[in-house]
């Protein structure tokens, strides 16, 4: 049922009042879909369940015990759940509008220069010495 022009009249005045009021918080709330939440708890599900797999996979190659590689397991398996359950609360509508702002924005945006600071990390510091003499060799 749409809102009459009053009612609509009466929601602009409240949100240039609340604008207006408390600038910092309105700006975080824009800043936030509704789904954030959801996705958060995707990450550290995520998080979760490869710290489970990295558990498992180091127990049973060193052969410590069942019941640690069985403790992975266990994580993996509940990490696979919230992960799940995470995902049906954000639902269809949450799903299309990630899959928007992915498209629209683009992984690099998304992510930020993560990979670029990963990439200078584990470059070794000789091929970067080497790219800066290049670049001072090549200016007049």
């Amino acid at each position: 049922m749409p809102l009459s022009e009053d009612e609509q009249r009466i929601l602009q005045q409240i949100e240039q009042q609340f604008y207006a009021t408390d600038p910092d918080l309105a700006g975080e709330i824009g800043n936030h879909s509704l789904y954030t939440h959801c996705l958060r708890r995707m990450r550290w599900a995520t998080a979760l369940f490869v710290v489970g797999m990295i558990v498992l996979v180091v127990a049973l190659a060193t052969a410590v015990n069942f019941v640690v590689s069985f403790g992975g397991f266990v994580v993996m398996l509940g990490a696979a759940l919230w992960f799940e359950r995470s995902l049906r609360k954000m639902g269809r509508a949450g799903m299309a509008q990630l899959s928007a702002s992915l498209h629209a924005g683009g992984l690099r945006d998304y992510f930020g220069d993560t990979g670029d600071r990963v990439r200078n990390r584990l470059r070794p510091q000789d091929d970067v010495d080497t790219e800066d003499d290049d670049a001072d060799t090549d200016r007049p």
